[in-house]
């Protein structure tokens, strides 16, 4: 309730004949008004600092009004008291709420972390084995074949080669052991790499006073750096991309900035644009750690995304 709006002054009103009402009476119906009052704020994006000044406000008109009165004794201070505490009730169970969803999201980012590292384990390993058969295969078959024949092997072979490279790479980028083993530094350094062959991006990674940070915290951020590049490389239509890396009061500031082609944020719609863009998914992976991602674009001049996420995570 912004103070001053007509609306507000409505409300401010509603709540001090409520509480005054209360005062009074006292009842299960008072506090059914407030809990009501307290839902009606939280719907309207009230927030608690803006319900402590209009429960100040009111309290200090009543007392006002009521000087040398025998009702201002601490019985109706502690009225009061429980008269706000019903008033934030809502809010606290939102919180509570919050809270609940919050450990669900955490939870099921590290199931799915755990499955992605499984898959990528049996990329790397048994399909390394299943390829170094066939390379033994084809070297009894060449052996068994005659010299013209058997020099066409040396094609398929090259192939394998290949194909057993890009099996690497995509269990290392879909979980590097340089995450677990050396840290985010390491494994960005990796991913900017790989991403840069491949799409002929001009990467720039810089970090500053990073070391290693809480695992599930590293996990968030190199997926975070890996679904911005996956960006750039789909819709900016950029030459180069400029990712920063930072650690200072507790605070992880990660930024990921192209040269692309950009766009107007005030067009930008919450919903299918921000889906496409990834954001959705940035957003979940950072919420449960307390982060939170920030988009900076306009057209010709590239997008900048800015991710913080407290290090205590």
């Amino acid at each position: 309730m912004e103070k001053g709006t007509v609306r507000g002054d409505e409300f401010a009103a509603a709540y001090k004949a409520a509480l005054q009402s209360y005062l009074r009476r006292g009842g299960e119906a008072g506090l059914q008004r407030a809990y009501e009052l307290g839902r009606q704020c939280l719907a309207e994006g009230a927030g608690v600092l803006s319900m402590v000044a209009l429960h100040h406000a009111a309290i200090e008109e009543i007392f006002s009004s009521a000087k040398g009165s025998k009702r201002i004794n601490g019985d109706t201070l502690s009225k009061a008291g429980i008269f706000f505490a019903q008033t934030m009730s809502p809010f606290e169970i939102t919180h509570r709420a919050v809270g609940e969803a919050n450990d669900a999201l955490r939870h099921m980012n590290e199931t799915l972390e755990e499955e992605v590292k499984r898959i990528a384990h049996a990329l790397h390993s048994e399909a390394g084995q299943l390829l170094a058969a066939v390379h033994l295969s084809l070297d009894r078959v060449e052996r068994e074949l005659n010299l013209p024949a058997a020099s066409q092997f040396q094609e398929v072979k090259d192939l394998l080669d290949g194909v057993d490279q890009q099996i690497r790479r995509l269990s290392h980028e879909l979980r590097p052991t340089l995450l677990d083993d050396l840290g985010l530094v390491p494994a960005i350094e990796f991913l900017s790499a790989g991403v840069a062959k491949r799409s002929g991006l001009q990467i720039r990674f810089r970090h500053l006073n990073v070391k290693r940070l809480p695992a599930a915290l590293e996990t968030v951020l190199y997926r975070v750096v890996q679904e911005a590049l996956n960006n750039v490389t789909k819709h900016a239509r950029a030459k180069a991309v400029r990712i920063q890396l930072s650690s200072s009061n507790n605070i992880v500031l990660c930024t990921v900035a192209d040269d692309g082609v950009g766009f107007d944020p005030r067009a930008f719609k919450t919903g299918t644009r921000e889906r496409g863009l990834g954001l959705i998914g940035i957003r979940e992976k950072l919420q449960p750690l307390g982060g939170t991602v920030r988009l900076i674009s306009s057209p010709g001049r590239g997008t900048k995304l800015v991710i913080t996420v407290p290090q205590a995570a």
